[in-house]
């Protein structure tokens, strides 16, 4: 899949004196070389590892005037001509070659540039029959070029200049009934979610309807002719080409009669329709025009009026993906079988309907490589590698083409142009060739890993021949080389499977090596390597060719893989793979049995999958009971193996959970067994101020399938072996993510079955439900508490009876909570008591988790405890008796005291003028207060005051003599001091909050001490020079004990503002 990186590159074109230079109104990319043709000139550019222009031509000021600016341009297929079409129909022709002058670059490295001319060599105005016409745009082949015209015919013209003429097509196509019953795929949705299956009833073209676009694929002779009333008529066209008007057969129309554009995909023969709608049809040119599936923005929340109709479409180089343009705002690339790729939708990215957009490929890897890691050794977060590629090597050998990694995952091997070289992840080491020669004779078309050994598939460009290296990834040097096997022709795929390497070539003959290794693999040893077929296949098909393809192995126990194998031929015999997954260029999915060459299809439309089964010799293997995972438009699907006459069973996870779909923008790239997650990358945007364009920023993503996992197995009553898989992911990241998910995906699916069958007679249950052997499997782990109580925070209220039917009564839940002392897990218990057992047990319950939360210093929770007690106490007191009301002061009252005793505080509150659900609280409140301040716990007081706007001022003026006096002011600054720790800054802050309480009631033994551990000299001087007595105990004091020397310095302060004030008392 394309995905951006970085700054966009800009292409500086050359500037002109008219408004209209600025516009372009070509722009065709064609082997590495960009041809843009603006109003005025003409611009050559080199595409690849260097943005450089190679050549221009500029039109003078008089052939401007007298012929008109360019309209319209096409490029010939072999790159030899460009055709330009002026606004006064005059046809110029012009010649590009490239000269022998090489681009210098900079840099000791030469450069593969060469500069090239442009020369025009026609110019001819065009013999139209009318003056009034104005034109599409041109297609062409080699040897003709086809305009199509607003009066609906078209023109043929030859690259030497010759004039053919005008032309029309038969209004109706020669099979009128194809056109009538062609076909849609069995569910189509368009951008408004409605079922579009018919097609617009007019399928004649009117005769007055003007051509708005032309399209033609030259590898299927197809010619595409789209009229402004959004009619899309497919025609062939003879091997005569675009010669003459006999050559061009009109077949049958396409579409709904809403097309504003097409592209056609030749290596996959789709084609691409962008409609009024804003939606993008996709239809399989392979299979009579059905239309295979629509896409949109619609999921992503864009409707019609947000994007307007769709303004053009382009498809990449090799046909794997496709850009799409709306005419209000947006760019969407999107790939062949899955619709979410990555969506950039900026909004003001408007699309001119008269400019055309050229998606350029960039390649994957230029001068760097992005790798996504798991380093479970550090953090349980994925991280985005790096890589700068030797420019040693990458200067030479530009582009990237091939990379691989090793099983394990700790080397990589890269190819460009020619050569190889490798990555070492743990050493972050390079090796290369050591001889550029060895390197130059590479040009490599494969790349596999075979244990430490790296494969190359490698092309002989003097015999036109292709062979295997292999080579040890220790050392790169033709010293080194372990065999070389020659190979019948190019290979279409490979893979490789313990000893086992799978080659197929065209049209479809699968050979199957095997590999025997003598010697240890070391440089200090000689070993030696030997290839011998084991097995051949020669199948005749009709399907399209092989994409990718997979061995899948015998999947067999566990402890009998743990068996000591005897090595023999026979042993080797019965490891070797006897199927194969084949994913074809059209997205079907089939296995091949390589026994007896029978092929059986399993699905269609898949872009990616991956063989799970027999690719970990490690017990920690969290999908090694799945056989493939694949991945197309319908999202990720999971494969099973079962016993029977179908041998594996499909399960898509989209179907069985709804709501944990692979987020549509992150495309998935590969899967990590021993974490149970699939890895994939999102498309990120950020901006800058000091520049116009965002930065692209690919960013790794990661989600779990172990709760699909755990479910399927539950399916089938193996909760012994969903115990066990559980057990083995128990110390996986996200685990407890995970049981949550599985509990209530099974739920959600539980609710949906009882609202469908709700009318129904039920039925007694037999066996034990889903949800109840999900509760039964997740109980056996610590984390059961927390997962059953969040998936009831995360579902209606209405249903909590059903779930906790089956994973247990919430107040023994809450009770098994409050002993293991976890107390936040039990306060969101509070809730579900309250629903299922009423409101007198819930605020039974949350009096007591009030006082254990008090106990433990965990005050925001308490805040959280009061504030629910406070507002269901005064729901349950309107809907009460008299004997209930009297229940929850009674029990806090009785039940709830804290440890500290304290009579003063039992004599002075009064519950007079109080309601009886905030008296137990209220109580609670002030026994902790008056605890923590007869202990002179100020910071956990401050705490215990915010957390659950607690009445401190209230209290003080009532326990200004009880628990809040203090005795001594020398011991209690000691004292405080102590506990305050005011060296730290949430120590002062706490103090100042402090002072401002005692200060509110006037409280001068604690503001006396506060303010001196503060140094809060004016606080002090307003308090004494009211009181001198008090100013002199206050020195006096300070004096006299060495422990407070360093309020000295205050104390000389003070007595500088006060001796005024002294002095006229004196007098």
């Amino acid at each position: 899949m394309y995905m951006a990186y970085g700054y966009p590159q800009v292409i500086p074109l050359e500037q002109g004196q008219y408004p209209t230079s600025q516009n372009i109104i070509y722009l065709k990319l064609i082997n590495r070389h960009l041809l843009v043709v603006s109003p005025l000139h003409l611009e050559l550019w080199s595409s690849s590892q260097h943005r450089v222009r190679l050549g221009r031509y500029k039109r003078d000021a008089d052939s401007l005037q007298r012929e008109g600016e360019n309209l319209q341009a096409v490029w010939s297929p072999d790159t030899k001509l460009i055709a330009v079409l002026t606004s006064s129909f005059f046809l110029h022709i012009f010649k590009v070659q490239f000269t022998e002058r090489k681009v210098q670059l900079g840099g000791k490295q030469p450069s593969a540039l060469f500069l090239a001319t442009i020369t025009r060599v026609l110019n001819e105005q065009i013999p139209f029959a009318e003056n009034d016409l104005t034109v599409s745009n041109i297609v062409s082949d080699n040897k003709h070029m086809l305009l199509g015209l607003s009066d609906g015919s078209l023109y043929s013209i030859s690259w030497k200049g010759e004039f053919y003429g005008g032309f029309g097509l038969d209004s109706s196509p020669h099979n009128d009934s194809e056109v009538a019953t062609l076909s849609h795929s069995p569910v189509n949705f368009t951008a408004s979610g409605e079922d579009d299956r018919t097609f617009a009833s007019n399928n004649n073209v009117s005769k007055k309807s003007a051509i708005s676009q032309l399209e033609f694929c030259v590898l299927m002779r197809l010619l595409l002719i789209l009229y402004s009333d959004g009619q899309l008529l497919s025609c062939s066209v003879s091997k005569k080409g675009l010669k003459a008007g006999e050559s061009i057969k009109a077949e049958k129309f396409l579409g709904n009669g809403d097309a504003v554009c097409t592209s056609v995909a030749g290596d996959q023969l789709i084609l691409a329709v962008g409609t009024t709608r804003g939606v993008v049809e996709l239809y399989d040119l392979a299979d009579s025009g059905l239309l295979i599936r629509t896409v949109s923005l619609y999921d992503w929340g864009y409707t019609m009026e947000d994007t307007g109709s769709v303004s053009c479409i382009a498809w990449t180089p090799d046909n794997s993906a496709f850009a799409v343009g709306w005419k209000l705002r947006g760019l969407t690339v999107w790939s062949v079988f899955w619709m979410s790729s990555n969506v950039n939708h900026p909004s003001n990215c408007g699309m001119n309907m008269d400019i055309g957009f050229m998606l350029l490929r960039r390649d994957r890897w230029r001068e760097f490589l992005h790798f996504l890691l798991e380093n479970s050794e550090e953090t349980d977060e994925l991280k985005m590698l790096h890589l700068n590629l030797p420019v040693s090597y990458i200067s030479h050998n530009w582009p990237v083409q091939h990379v691989a990694a090793s099983k394990d995952g700790m080397y990589l091997a890269v190819a460009g142009l020619h050569g190889l070289i490798l990555y070492d992840i743990r050493l972050k080491k390079w090796r290369v060739f050591g001889d550029i020669s060895q390197e130059q004779n590479i040009q490599c078309e494969g790349l596999l890993w075979l244990g430490k050994i790296v494969v190359v598939c490698n092309y002989i460009d003097s015999s036109n021949m292709y062979e295997l290296l292999f080579y040890p990834r220790y050392h790169l040097d033709q010293s080194s080389l372990l065999c070389r096997k020659p190979l019948l022709a190019k290979p279409m795929v490979m893979d490789v499977y313990e000893d086992y390497i799978l080659v197929t070539y065209r049209p479809f003959d699968v050979h199957i090596f095997h590999v025997k290794l003598s010697g240890e693999l070391a440089p200090s040893s000689t070993p030696d390597l030997q290839l011998s077929t084991v097995r051949e296949l020669s199948i005749m098909t009709a399907k399209s060719h092989p994409a990718a393809m997979r061995f899948i192995p015998d999947q067999i126990p566990r402890d009998s893989a743990l068996d000591n194998h005897i090595s023999s031929s026979s042993n080797l015999l019965a490891r070797e793979p006897a199927r194969c997954l084949i994913l074809r260029t059209n997205g079907e999915l089939s296995l091949l049995d390589l026994d007896d060459g029978r092929e059986r299809e399993l699905t269609n439309s898949v872009e990616l999958f991956w063989v799970t089964c027999g690719q970990s010799e490690e017990k920690t293997n969290l999908i090694e009971d799945v056989s493939w995972l694949d991945y197309g438009y319908r999202g990720m699907q999971v494969w099973y193996p079962s016993p029977g006459v179908d041998s594996f069973k499909q399960e898509d996870f989209l179907q069985l959970d709804p709501d944990l779909e692979f987020d549509r923008e992150v495309y998935p790239l590969g899967l990590l067994p021993n974490a149970g997650v699939v890895v994939g990358v999102s498309q990120r945007m950020s901006f800058s101020a000091c520049t116009e364009f965002p930065c692209f920023e690919p960013t790794p993503q990661a989600q779990t399938i172990l709760h699909c996992l755990l479910r399927h197995l539950l399916q089938r009553d193996k909760s012994e072996e969903a115990l066990r898989l559980a057990q083995i992911s128990a110390e996986k990241p996200h685990f407890s993510h995970c049981l949550e998910w599985l509990l209530f995906t099974v739920f959600d699916a539980e609710i949906s079955r009882h609202n469908v069958n709700k009318n129904q007679i039920s039925v007694p249950k037999q066996n034990a439900s889903l949800l109840e052997k999900t509760c039964d499997l997740i109980r056996n782990f610590p984390e059961y508490l927390d997962v059953v109580v969040s998936v009831a925070r995360k579902t209606d209220g209405r249903h909590w009876a059903d779930l906790f039917t089956a994973a247990g009564r919430s107040t023994e839940l809450f009770e098994d909570c409050f002993q293991r002392r976890w107390y936040r897990t039990a306060a969101c218990y509070i809730l579900v008591i309250a629903k299922l057992e009423g409101p007198a047990v819930s605020q039974y319950c949350a009096l007591r988790l009030l006082q254990a939360t008090l106990d433990e210093s965990l005050y925001e929770l308490a805040g959280e405890l009061v504030r629910f007690l406070l507002r269901s106490g005064r729901d349950y007191e309107q809907s009460s008796t008299d004997s209930d009301k009297l229940s929850p002061r009674f029990l806090g009252y009785f039940l709830f005291r804290s440890s500290f005793n304290r009579s003063s505080f039992d004599k002075s509150i009064s519950f007079k003028d109080q309601s009886a659900h905030i008296a137990p609280v209220k109580n609670i409140l002030e026994n902790h207060a008056s605890y923590l301040m007869s202990g002179k716990e100020l910071s956990k007081l401050v705490a215990f005051v915010k957390g659950t706007q607690f009445d401190l001022v209230e209290y003080l003026q009532r326990e200004r003599y009880g628990s809040a006096r203090l005795e001594n002011f020398a011991s209690g600054l000691e004292l405080i001091g102590q506990k305050l720790q005011m060296g730290t800054l949430q120590s002062r802050l706490d103090a100042e909050f402090l002072l401002a309480h005692m200060c509110s009631v006037k409280f001068k033994e604690w503001i006396v001490v506060l303010a001196t551990l503060l140094r809060r000299s004016e606080v002090l001087f307003d308090l004494f020079r009211h009181d001198m007595r008090l100013w002199k105990a206050y020195s006096l004091t300070l004096q006299s004990h060495p422990s407070f020397a360093e309020y000295h310095d205050l104390l000389d302060d003070l007595e500088e503002k006060l001796s005024p004030t002294a002095n006229s008392e004196d007098k």
